[in-house]
């Protein structure tokens, strides 16, 4: 087959593909929106398990992937709902031909009205074939504008946490060269856009094309719009593209907003609050947490009823903990940070073990628990419980740390489990200040010896059976 675009052989072959192409784009959309609904589950699950835990590092990637595919899966639905009128409206051209206007009697206002508001159904099917040709291309468009947006602001984020190797500077200079960088960057990222959202009106003027090529040419490699270039100018080119290109941000924006609305009941009880001595969430209990789609918050203990003389508490494990620790102990921190990527492949050269450097990390890894235990403070009510943490896993593997309260002494009924630390007072700013906090606000009742109603099943009276722990 030839691949000359110019030859006629291949004009032709194009043309056939072109009237032939709705059985490829309904094949396509069909094992597409199949295979987008399996894997959207998966991906909302990734998604939120990075955001609670904090340690995943591809949780911005499973956002945009899951972003990515919610998208292309409104875009293929609406486009196989498309293509299916447009089989009907054939199959009923084949039965009953064009609208005969005559036929259905109308007085000469309507007629002529429908006439020009309706047109010839030759028309309506041709202009269904254009949206379906045209929603098909744009789904695959707007997944690469999702990545150009997210691939700008990796970039930003890149520049931005790059001034952290600048420390040898002094603080003018790191200033000059954050000015002299960050703001052009923004300015140049903020004019990317309107010009988006103009539809290229920059590149239409000399004297504004003259100054916006520099910055169009940058952000063409940053947004890897060399990979939908073509497909982006060739469906503004279009009429209908043109439009479909104004209307289809306003409509995501629109759903977006309405997915997100929720009926509030009650001014005062309400199942977003945070965790209290008022309020039970199931994100603090290990019972109500065993569902694939939940996740421990902050801490949690086993269920709200204690039947043991003993409280495990686990501590959820984020790189944060780590930061608070070499704060509080430096001797602690590495002169190389090991955290990030790497690779599992690693060749071991040397054989045997490093007795010294075995006995180095064993002596690091208890101090380490040691300040764990120094800067995290538990209290069950007003009373302070000295903890002894250790490193652990819960049942859904998330790592933390493990410790268990005596509580024999503790009277039957509610208490308050309070966990006390360290946080960063503005989460957004990687240097900000640290200040205690309350992290985890955990209600539960100590009953040890807790009395359970069974059912005699000979008698069919209710009796009392009584579990000593």
């Amino acid at each position: 087959m030839s691949t000359n675009y110019r030859s006629v052989n291949f004009k032709k072959l194009l043309d056939k593909l072109q009237q032939e192409s709705w059985q490829l784009e309904l094949i396509i959309s069909g094992f597409a929106i199949y295979g987008l609904f399996a894997a959207n589950e998966p991906l909302e699950l990734k998604a939120a398990a990075s955001s609670v835990t904090e340690s995943d590092q591809f949780g911005i990637l499973w956002a945009v992937i899951l972003i990515c595919c919610q998208i292309f899966t409104f875009n293929l639905v609406v486009h196989v709902l498309l293509r299916g009128l447009w089989i009907g409206a054939i199959g009923l051209r084949y039965v009953s031909g064009d609208i005969n206007y005559k036929t259905l009697n109308y007085s000469e206002k309507f007629t002529s009205y429908l006439k020009r508001k309706v047109g010839s159904f030759d028309q309506y099917i041709a202009n269904l074939e254009t949206y379906c040709s045209i929603i098909f291309a744009a789904s695959f468009l707007m997944i690469f504008y999702v990545i150009g947006f997210f691939t700008v602001t990796f970039s930003f984020v890149l520049i931005t946490q790059s001034f952290e190797l600048l420390t040898f500077l002094p603080k003018w200079a790191i200033r000059t060269i954050i000015i002299a960088v960050v703001i052009p960057f923004v300015l140049s990222s903020i004019v990317v856009f309107i010009d988006f959202l103009g539809q290229g009106f920059l590149k239409k003027k000399k004297w504004t094309s003259t100054i916006y090529f520099p910055i169009y040419w940058v952000f063409s490699k940053l947004t890897l719009s060399f990979l939908y270039r073509p497909l982006a100018y060739n469906f503004l080119d279009n009429k209908l593209g043109k439009r479909l290109s104004i209307i289809i941000l306003p409509v995501y924006l629109i759903i977006v907003t309405v997915s997100s609305l929720q009926y509030r009941n009650s001014n005062y009880v309400n199942s977003t609050n945070d965790s209290s001595e008022f309020q039970i969430l199931s994100e603090h209990y290990d019972n109500l947490s065993i569902e694939e789609g939940k996740f421990i918050n902050t801490a949690s203990i086993p269920s709200k009823i204690i039947e043991t003389k003993y409280l495990p508490v686990f501590l959820i494990y984020n790189e944060e903990i780590e930061d608070f620790i070499f704060d509080k102990n430096n001797i602690l921190k590495p002169e190389e940070d090991k955290r990030g990527f790497q690779s599992s492949l690693t060749i071991e050269f040397k054989r045997g073990l490093n007795d010294a450097a075995g006995i180095k990390d064993s002596l690091n890894l208890k101090e380490y628990l040691k300040t764990v235990n120094e800067i995290y403070t538990i209290k069950i009510d007003s009373n302070q419980y000295q903890s002894d943490f250790i490193i652990s896993s819960n049942t859904k593997k998330r790592l933390g740390f493990e410790t268990y309260l005596n509580i024999k002494k503790l009277d039957e009924g509610k208490h308050i489990l309070t966990i006390t630390g360290p946080i960063k007072e503005n989460p957004m700013i990687p240097k900000s200040k640290t200040v205690e906090k309350i992290l985890a606000t955990i209600p539960f009742w100590y009953f040890p010896e807790n009395r359970i109603p069974s059912i005699n099943q000979h008698n069919g009276e209710l009796q009392d059976t009584v579990t000593t722990n």
